[in-house]
């Protein structure tokens, strides 16, 4: 399938980031320096001044409370800042009195020491903040602080963050291969975080670079109403230092804390990873060979971190995928870059590659086009994985999408997605996995192209176990076996909805929301269950849950409350109202049998969800262009054939690389036989 995205008119002026980029990049220009060279000094800058901005705020507040306070006023207590993630700026360390610094002052010394102010007082930013700035001329700082106080002290949402970001990406775009270390393409990590989803739980990424797939983790919390910081456990683990630096400052830019740890993720395992989260979002460097296998042999085996062994040739893209795998909890999702080579690459990746589809955790493959990254043009493929799919209707099948010809070109040399064609995508895996489409990204283009894909199909009638066709009938018997042991209701319950059983919805128990504990959770529905006995009739419970459910409500979930004894004795009806709260096609209400509803369909060209008999019939490939196929009256483009011509390249030169190895063994052999 084909969809290219009209270009944006580039208008230098049309936004606020662009504005202060061109004014910026004057004044370095002017200087004679290199983007190389300011890259990280005016991203601090950027920093300080969002600092200052939410310091600034925080600071009113205090003041007013301070006013009518018994106990005086904490103006000036770091604490009282740090309560609610903000920076403490203490005098000389604020972007006003810099700005205000007289005519002759040496402003690089006075920028270095507030930035040593501003990890005193603030230990999660210790070692951080850059301090070269008295290599430069004061005059071309005093004028950069002018340029930044441009920047309007209103700014709503996370305008800060975008300015931060959109310099931290052109300047990556502009050091090529070097910025490739550290920045990954807007749009390529927005459609990851789409297809994970993380609404909530621990994330991860080993090769964090400067933290972009944490930012946009955390404005897809966002986007659905809810705050990132209470939601997602932030870790990450970077080669080079200078990269943490980055990493750390974008959080703090975007009002997010996390562990960003330095150390070369080969090695050292400084998050104890295996099994404990919940995402993995990461893009780590493709084909990296003389990495140190003996190092790792304690590492491999059943829940270690390379579970399926280690790959015999010299090439790390196994131990990455490997490693994104043992990082999941049992219901763990994953999405990462990788190499084209590493779908289709044979010998003992192959092997690994078998014994991960094999285990139920490949889940779906994205095939992107060239020109997508700044450091290389070839194209790549992204990899999803989910462990919790092992128990649901798709557990013995892939869905592979061919993406390459979905895209937008922003010049001659790069290429993008529009946030409408990265819904639509997304919205191809919610369909296959049985979800909703979401149009929070994309609108109302994402959804019509939607529809205009995959024609509308009837809806299943009713069967007579439940509506919208799902049969609670196994369900229902097991929740009689269940009583037959007399087990509590809210044991029961979750016996039922545990383990993606009920229409494959993930439910947690006793989980926490805000200030309370409740008894079910399902967080792609933001629904609520509970389950209640006689001392919810007193008066004073009824008060105290009538308070619950409308904070509750508040903030967007849906609050079902079932009797004890109806769940135990009518626990048909129980799920059946459970249903019904649902969206659509799975609640479907009474009376809408018979409208029609979208629902996924392989579509040749676009998408393909393959059986494990089919897979394991092309070699266990996860190439999407074995399976996907070209749509009618299109042919295969040059551009096609160039990536398969490339993708041949990379696997001869794999090959040769083992053949040489293997003729160096023999040599060695032959010549041990020889002297013996």
């Amino acid at each position: 399938m084909q969809w290219i995205a009209p270009t944006e008119k580039d208008t230098a002026t049309d936004t606020l980031e662009k504005r202060l980029w061109s004014a910026a990049n004057q004044l370095w220009a002017g200087a004679g320096l290199k983007q190389s060279d300011y890259s990280e000094p005016i991203l601090g800058l950027i920093f300080l001044r969002f600092a200052e901005v939410r310091f600034s705020a925080r600071r009113a507040e205090l003041e007013k409370a301070g006013a009518s306070a018994r106990r005086g006023s904490k103006v000036d207590d770091p604490t009282a800042y740090h309560a609610e993630g903000v920076l403490f700026l203490a005098s000389g360390a604020r972007f006003a009195e810099l700005l205000q610094l007289p005519e002759g002052t040496d402003i690089g010394k006075a920028l270095n020491e507030a930035m040593k102010v501003i990890e005193r007082d603030n230990p999660q930013m210790a070692g951080v903040l850059p301090k070269g700035y008295q290599v430069f001329d004061s005059r071309l700082l005093s004028n950069l602080l002018k340029t930044l106080s441009t920047i309007p002290a209103d700014l709503e949402g996370d305008a800060f963050g975008k300015i931060y970001e959109y310099f931290l990406g052109t300047f990556a775009m502009s050091e090529g291969q070097k910025g490739g270390e550290f920045f990954t393409p807007t749009s390529i990590v927005r459609f990851l975080v789409e297809v994970l989803e993380p609404f909530h739980g621990r994330i991860l990424d080993p090769a964090c670079g400067s933290g972009g797939m944490f930012v946009q983790s955390a404005r897809f919390v966002s986007a659905h109403k809810r705050n990132p910081s209470a939601e997602l456990s932030i870790h990450g683990q970077e080669r080079v230092d200078g990269n943490v630096r980055l990493a750390r400052m974008n959080l703090a830019v975007h009002g997010l804390e996390g562990e960003i740890k330095h150390g070369n993720t080969y090695y050292e395992d400084l998050h104890s990873t295996v099994g404990r989260f919940d995402f993995v979002c990461a893009n780590p460097p493709f084909n990296v060979s003389q990495v140190d296998k003996e190092r790792l042999s304690a590492e491999v085996g059943t829940g270690r971190r390379y579970p399926f062994g280690l790959p015999r040739t010299d090439n790390a893209n196994y131990l990455w995928i490997q490693d994104f795998y043992s990082a999941l909890n049992d219901q763990g999702r994953a999405g990462f870059v990788m190499a084209n080579s590493a779908s289709d690459a044979r010998a003992s990746e192959q092997d690994i590659r078998q014994k991960l589809i094999e285990a139920r955790a490949v889940d779906v493959m994205v095939a992107v086009g060239p020109n997508m990254f700044y450091t290389v043009t070839l194209p790549c493929t992204l990899w999803f994985f989910d462990k919790g799919k092992a128990k649901t209707p798709r557990a013995d099948t892939v869905l592979f999408i061919d993406a390459r010809h979905i895209y937008r070109q922003i010049d001659r040399a790069h290429r993008d997605w529009t946030d409408a064609q990265i819904s639509f995508m997304a919205n191809i895996v919610r369909l296959y996995r049985g979800e909703e489409p979401d149009y929070t990204l994309g609108g109302e283009e994402a959804k019509a192209k939607l529809l205009e894909v995959f024609a509308a199909q009837p809806s299943p009638q009713p069967s007579p176990n439940g509506r919208g066709g799902f049969d609670f009938s196994g369900l229902v018997e097991r929740a009689r076996q269940l009583r037959k042991n007399q087990t509590p209701a809210e044991e029961v319950l979750w016996e039922i909805l545990r383990n993606r059983q009920f229409h494959d919805l993930k439910f947690r128990r006793q989980h926490q929301i805000g200030e309370y504990i409740v008894d079910l959770y399902c967080h792609e529905h933001n629904l609520v269950i509970e389950a209640d006995g006689d001392v919810h009739d007193a008066d004073h419970q009824k008060k105290h849950d009538k308070k619950r459910d409308a904070y509750l409500s508040s903030i967007g979930m849906t609050v079902l409350r079932f009797r004890n004894e109806d769940i135990l004795n009518n626990t048909d009806s129980v799920l059946r109202g459970i249903a019904s709260a649902l969206p659509s096609p799975l609640g479907r209400r009474a009376g809408d049998e018979g409208k029609s509803a979208i629902a996924y369909r392989d579509v040749a060209g676009l998408c393909k969800a393959a059986t494990l008999a089919e897979i394991e019939a092309q070699g266990w490939s996860l190439n999407p262009g074995r399976y996907v196929g070209v749509a009618p009256g299109e042919a295969v483009s040059d551009e096609d054939f160039k990536t398969q011509l490339g993708t041949w390249n990379e696997e001869l030169e794999t090959l040769n690389a083992q053949a040489r190895e293997l003729e160096q063994t023999i040599a060695a052999n032959v010549a041990e036989i020889l002297e013996a």
